[in-house]
C-alpha cells in the first residue's frame, strides 16, 4: 500500500522564501469569526455547541438550547470582535479573517468593518461544525453554499480556505473546487508547500493550533495572559533567530470570544508591540503570503 502521507517535507534544507525586503520572518494574524454559526438547535443541529468556550469540558445538550454557551459565543460578536478590531486597526496591522459564512451573514456591521480595514476574509466554511462524519456529498454542497453566502456577505468570493474541523475528503473537495489560491487545513510545516495528491498542485499555507488562543480554553493549555504572551513571544523569538539563515512563517490564531476578553486582549497587545519592536519582519495576510509563494516558488 502506498503511504499517502508526506513525512519528509523540506527536510534539512527548506527553501529560502525570499520574503519581501529580505525579512527574516513572515508573521500573520488570523481572527476566527465563528459566532452564530456554531452547533445549535436554532441552526437545525441535534444539540448545542460544546467546543472552544470558557465552559471547558461542557457537554452538548441534545435537542435543546444551551443559553450559557450561546451567550459566550455572543460575547465574541458583540464585544470581543470590536476589541480585537481596535487592537489591530490602531496599529495598522494586516489581518486575515477565517470567516464562517453564516457568521459573516449574521453580523453585517462586523463584516463591513473587516472590509473597511482592508482585511482579507478567507472562508472558514459554511458552518462551525465538525465535518469528520458528514457525508461527502453534503460537505461538497456546504463548500459551494459557503462560497455563495460569503460572496453575498462580502462582495467577492473567498480565495483562502480553512475548514478547521475537517473530514478525510475536505482537502480533495477544496482542490476540486479549483478557486482557492490557498488551503490552510494543515499544521505540517513552517513554510507554504504544494499538495499534489488531488490533481492540480494546491498551495497549502499551514496554520497553527499551538500559537493559538484556543489553548486558553483547553484543559492542557494556558491558564492566564502571561503564559499566552510568553508562548507567542518565545515562538516569535525562536523563528526570528532561525530567520538569520532560514526564514520561516509564523501564524497566530485568535478567536473573538477568547482573546477578545479584556485580560487576554492585553496579552495580545503586548505581543503585537513586541513584533513591532523588531526590524526585518513582514507582517502580512495569508493571501499576501500565498501570492508571494506562487510567484517566487511556482509549483
Amino acid at each position: 500500500m502506498t503511504d499517502p502521507r508526506d513525512m519528509i517535507g523540506y527536510g534539512a534544507s527548506p527553501p529560502d522564501p525570499k520574503w519581501p525586503g529580505g525579512a527574516r520572518l513572515a508573521v500573520q494574524f488570523v481572527i476566527n469569526y465563528e459566532e452564530g454559526a456554531e452547533n445549535s438547535v436554532l441552526n437545525g443541529d441535534a444539540g448545542s455547541e460544546a467546543f472552544l468556550s470558557d465552559m471547558v469540558g461542557a457537554r452538548s445538550v441534545p435537542g435543546a438550547r444551551a443559553i450559557a454557551m450561546e451567550s459566550l459565543y455572543e460575547y465574541g460578536s458583540r464585544a470581543g470582535f470590536w476589541r480585537l478590531h481596535r487592537l489591530f486597526t490602531t496599529r495598522r496591522l494586516p489581518v486575515t479573517v477565517f470567516g464562517v459564512a453564516l457568521a459573516l451573514a449574521r453580523n453585517p456591521q462586523a463584516t463591513e468593518a473587516m472590509l473597511a480595514a482592508g482585511w482579507e476574509i478567507a472562508s472558514h466554511g459554511l458552518r462551525w461544525i465538525d465535518y469528520q462524519d458528514i457525508p461527502e456529498d453534503v460537505e461538497r454542497a456546504h463548500i459551494a453554499q459557503a462560497i455563495a453566502l460569503h460572496t453575498k456577505a462580502t462582495g467577492s468570493r473567498p480565495l483562502g480556505w480553512y475548514q478547521g474541523r475537517t473530514s478525510p475528503a475536505t482537502a480533495r473537495l477544496v482542490a476540486e473546487e479549483g478557486g482557492f489560491i490557498y488551503d490552510a487545513d494543515s499544521y505540517a510545516d513552517d513554510l507554504p508547500y504544494y499538495d499534489r495528491s488531488h490533481g492540480r498542485p494546491q498551495l497549502i499555507v499551514p496554520y497553527t493550533l499551538d500559537v493559538n488562543d484556543m489553548k486558553i480554553v483547553s484543559l492542557n493549555g494556558f491558564t492566564e495572559g502571561e503564559q499566552y504572551y510568553r508562548y507567542m513571544r518565545d515562538t516569535f523569538d525562536q523563528l526570528y533567530e532561525e530567520g538569520e539563515t532560514q526564514p520561516k512563517m509564523m501564524s497566530v490564531g485568535i478567536h473573538c470570544r477568547i482573546a477578545g476578553r479584556p485580560g487576554r486582549a492585553r496579552a495580545l497587545a503586548r505581543f503585537l508591540d513586541h513584533v513591532a519592536a523588531h526590524k526585518n519582519v513582514w507582517v502580512a495576510t495569508r493571501l499576501d503570503i500565498a501570492r508571494h509563494w506562487l510567484e517566487t516558488h511556482p509549483a
